[in-house]
C-alpha cells in the first residue's frame, strides 16, 4: 500500500507545517490489481492482487476508515466467470470512496464476460460445431455480435427487418398470446417433418400495437391449420383489426445459410456456426452482469463507491423474454397502483451489464461497456445520487441507461442522478421493442446533459410513469435535459419520438416541472423493409400525461409522422416546428458530448 496526499505539507518561509483539515481530506490509500497478481499478492505495486474480487474482499476485511482508497488496475484482460458483487460491506467509509480504476488509461483494463469457444470441428462446408458446457443467448465473433441464425436472413447487420407477418385467425382466436397463425407461403410446408424444437420467435406482438417485441419458444407447429405455439405469453394478442404482427423466426439449423449466424442446439449442448474472419475469435458469454452493487435493502445502502476508466465487453440475453407484466396486479403483490406492474421489467429481466440496487453516491465515470446481452446500466428501484459520465455505450442488446423507480405512491426512492458527457450507440440490438438509449422510469430530480444517443431501435431518451398515476403520486418531477443529440431513432417502430415520455403529469392544473433545452434531434424515420403497421415517427411524442414541460431551442429532422406531438399542457419557445424559430439562439458547439470526452466517437473516421 501507497499513502499520498494531496498537499499534505505547505512550504512556508520558516519551515514545513503540520497538515491541514483540507489536506488530510485527500490523502488516498493505493492498493494495486494487475493481471499478473496472485492469491499471495499484497496489494501493492510489487506484488498485486490478481482480481477486482480479491481487492475487494480484502478492503471489506481492512475497513479502511481515513482515506479514499484506489483500487489500480493494470492494463490487461479479466474473465468474469462469476459475477462480481458489492453489498454494503463494500461500501467506502467514514465519507471516503473506494475507486476502482483503470490505472494506465481509460479502457485499457477490461473486464470480458465471456470466453473463447473451442473444440470446434467441421460440420459441412463453412459451419463448425462444437460441444459446450452451458447455455448462453447471445454470440460474438471478433467483438460483434454475432446473429441467431433466422428466417428471414436480416438484409444488414445495423438493421432488424424482414419481417414477416402473421395472419388473422378464424374470430374466437383474436385474442391470443401463445398461437401465431402464419401464411403458408411464408413457412414451408416441409420444415413440418423436422420441426426444430430449438425454434424460437421474435416478434412485435399487438399487430399495429408495434410497441414491445417478444422473444419466446416455440413450443410447436400445426401445418394443417398453420400456427406455432408459444411456450410463454406473448406481450399482446397477435392480432387485431388492422394487422397481423410483425416477426422471424430463430435457432433453427436450417435457417444457418450466412456468414455471421449461429445455431444452438439446447438438447444436445452443441453450438453451430459459420464465422465471418476466424473460427478462433468467437466468444461466448459467461454471465449476464459483470458488476453488482445491491444493498441488503434501502436502510442498508452500497455507497461511496466508484468505477473509473473500466471497459466491460460480454454479456448474456436470456432464454425468452417479454416487457413487464400483461395484467394489473400479476405480480401477486399488492400494489398501491398494480397497472406499473404492465410498465416495468418482471423481476428475471431486472439486469445489467452493471446492475444497481440499493445504492447511493456511485460514480460511473469514463467506462467503457459494449456488447452487453441486455441492458448496459441497470438501476432498480432505490437509488440515490448515481452519476454516469464521461462514457461510451456501444452495441447495446436491450436499453443503454435504465433506471427503474419504484412503484408510485409508495416513497419517491430513485432520483438526483446525473447523466452527463456519455455516447450512446446501436441500442435494442436483441430486445428492439421500447429500446432506449436513457429510459427514467418514475424517478426525479435528474440532470441529463451533453448526452449522443445514435442508432436506436426506438427511443432516443424516455421519461415514463403510467397516465393513472395521480400527480401527488408521481416521482417524474424536475427532471433537466440540455444539450443533447438524438440520432437514427425509431429505426425498427413507430408510434414513437426520439425524446418520449409517458404518464408524466397526467391531472389538472399541469405546473411546469420537467426541462429541456438545446436539443437536436436527427431524421426519425423506420426502415421500409420493417413494413412498419403502426403510426408514423416523430422527434418528440408527448405521449398520454406528457404535460408539465418547459421546452425551448429543439430543432428536428425529418420524420413520417409530426415533428411534435402533444396536448397542449406544456410551454414550447423556440422550437423549428413553431413560428418564429430562430437558430441563433441554438447553442450547436456545446450540443453532445464535450472535448473532454475520453474515446473515440464510433464511426468517427478523425
Amino acid at each position: 500500500m501507497i499513502l499520498r496526499s494531496i498537499g499534505a505539507v505547505v512550504l512556508l518561509l520558516g519551515g514545513l507545517t503540520v497538515p491541514t483539515q483540507a489536506a488530510a481530506a485527500g490523502k488516498t490509500c493505493d492498493y494495486y490489481v494487475a493481471p499478473s497478481g496472485t492469491d499471495k499478492g499484497d496489494g501493492s505495486a510489487r506484488k498485486p492482487w490478481k482480481s477486482i474480487e480479491q481487492a475487494r474482499d480484502q478492503l471489506r476485511a481492512k475497513k479502511i476508515k481515513n482515506c479514499d482508497v484506489v483500487v489500480n488496475v493494470k492494463a490487461g484482460d479479466y474473465v468474469v466467470d462469476k459475477t462480481i458483487e458489492f453489498t454494503e460491506a463494500d461500501s467506502g467509509q467514514n465519507g471516503h470512496k473506494i475507486t476502482y480504476r483503470s490505472a494506465d488509461g481509460p479502457g485499457k483494463a477490461r473486464l470480458l464476460g465471456a470466453k473463447p469457444l473451442t473444440g470446434w470441428e467441421k460440420y459441412k462446408d463453412n459451419i463448425y460445431k462444437t460441444k459446450v458446457d452451458r447455455n448462453f443467448y447471445t454470440l460474438f465473433e471478433d467483438g460483434a455480435r454475432a446473429t441467431t441464425a433466422r428466417y428471414p436472413n436480416r438484409t444488414s447487420d445495423s438493421l432488424w427487418s424482414p419481417y414477416l407477418f402473421s395472419v388473422t385467425p378464424e374470430g374466437e382466436y383474436m385474442a391470443q398470446h401463445n398461437w401465431l397463425f402464419f401464411d403458408p407461403k411464408d413457412v414451408p410446408v416441409e420444415w413440418d417433418a423436422d420441426f426444430d424444437k430449438n425454434a424460437q420467435i421474435v416478434v412485435w406482438s399487438g399487430g399495429s400495437w408495434s410497441w414491445f417485441s417478444d422473444t419466446i419458444p416455440l413450443g410447436g407447429a400445426d401445418f394443417r391449420k398453420n400456427f406455432f405455439t408459444f411456450n410463454y405469453s406473448s406481450r399482446f394478442a397477435l392480432v387485431n383489426s388492422r394487422s397481423g404482427s410483425r416477426y422471424f423466426l430463430q435457432n433453427t439449423l436450417r435457417f444457418l445459410d450466412q456468414p455471421g449466424e449461429y445455431y444452438f442446439d439446447f438438447a444436445n449442448s452443441e453450438v453451430y456456426y459459420w464465422p465471418k474472419t476466424s473460427i478462433d475469435k468467437v466468444m461466448a458469454p459467461t454471465v449476464k452482469t459483470l458488476i453488482s452493487m445491491k444493498g441488503s435493502s434501502p436502510e442498508h445502502r452500497v455507497q461511496n463507491l466508484a468505477f473509473d476508466g473500466l471497459s466491460l465487453q460480454y454479456s448474456d440475453f436470456v432464454d425468452w423474454y417479454r416487457y413487464g407484466w400483461n395484467d394489473s396486479g400479476d405480480s401477486g403483490v399488492a400494489h398501491k397502483y398494480p397497472v406499473y406492474d404492465r410498465q416495468i421489467e418482471l423481476p428475471r429481466n431486472r439486469f445489467g451489464m452493471i446492475t444497481l440496487e440499493n445504492t447511493r453516491d456511485i460514480d460511473l465515470t469514463k467506462l467503457h461497456i459494449s456488447d452487453s446481452g441486455f441492458t448496459g446500466i441497470f438501476m432498480l428501484f432505490a437509488n440515490e445520487r448515481v452519476k454516469v459520465a464521461d462514457s461510451l455505450l456501444d452495441n447495446i442488446g436491450g436499453d443503454g441507461i435504465k433506471v427503474e423507480g419504484g412503484y408510485p405512491g409508495e416513497g419517491d426512492i430513485s432520483g438526483h442522478h446525473t447523466f452527463s458527457n456519455n455516447y450512446i450507440y446501436h441500442v435494442g440490438e436483441l430486445v428492439p421493442g421500447d429500446a432506449s438509449g436513457l429510459e427514467l422510469m418514475s424517478t426525479g430530480n435528474n440532470t441529463v446533459t451533453n448526452m449522443v444517443v445514435k442508432h436506436s431501435a426506438r427511443y432516443g431518451i424516455s421519461l415514463e410513469v403510467r397516465p393513472e398515476i395521480a400527480n401527488a403520486d408521481n416521482y417524474a418531477r424536475n427532471n433537466r435535459f440540455s444539450y443533447i443529440r438524438l440520432e437514427e431513432a425509431g429505426l425498427d417502430s413507430g408510434d414513437m419520438g426520439a425524446f418520449y415520455t409517458y404518464g408524466v403529469h397526467n391531472v389538472e392544473p399541469h405546473p411546469i416541472d420537467n426541462y429541456v433545452d438545446q436539443m437536436v434531434i436527427g431524421d426519425v424515420i423506420n426502415d421500409p423493409a420493417g413494413a412498419m403497421p403502426d403510426s408514423g415517427t416523430r422527434g418528440v411524442h408527448m405521449d398520454a400525461g406528457g404535460c408539465g414541460f418547459a421546452i425551448s431551442n429543439v430543432e428536428v429532422g425529418k420524420t413520417s409522422d409530426q415533428s411534435y406531438q402533444a396536448y397542449q399542457c406544456n410551454e414550447v419557445t423556440n422550437a423549428d416546428w413553431a413560428d418564429g424559430f430562430d437558430k441563433s439562439k441554438m447553442e450547436y458547439d456545446k450540443i453532445g458530448v464535450t472535448g473532454a470526452f475520453p474515446y473515440p466517437i464510433p464511426g468517427s473516421t478523425s
